[in-house]
């Protein structure tokens, strides 16, 4: 039986849980989750192995807040290169997008673009 949602918030959960079925971070490859709410957007590095956040970044970070753009696209990007610097720091190049859901789009593209950048390989 499928799952109906009530709400666009149910709804990206339901996408996000039928998406999480088909993708997992290891060690090797872990897997870059985004979350976005209204205001802030977050990401983070997971080994979904140890059930471990490897490294994160977020809009709220102090190196970002400096670094924020005038639209919250381009405060995306700016998490996005931060955070490929803190995985690449550790020694991750390659990880598995995770979009959360959320349509690649917009603010989850903009991320995610930055990330490859940064010299992430996805």
């Amino acid at each position: 039986m499928a799952h109906t949602a009530k709400n666009p918030r149910e709804a990206r959960i339901v996408r996000h849980r039928r998406i999480r079925q088909k993708l997992a971070g290891t060690p090797a490859r872990p897997r870059l989750t985004v979350f976005r709410s209204l205001a802030q957007i977050y990401a983070q590095v997971v080994d979904d192995t140890q059930g471990h956040t490897l490294t994160s970044a977020s809009s709220l970070d102090s190196e970002a807040k400096g670094k924020r753009g005038k639209t919250k696209t381009d405060t995306a990007k700016v998490v996005g290169g931060l955070l490929a610097q803190r995985a690449t720091e550790l020694g991750i190049t390659e990880v598995v997008f995770d979009r959360g859901g959320y349509k690649y789009h917009g603010r989850v593209q903009a991320l995610a673009d930055a990330a490859r950048e940064g010299g992430l390989k996805f």
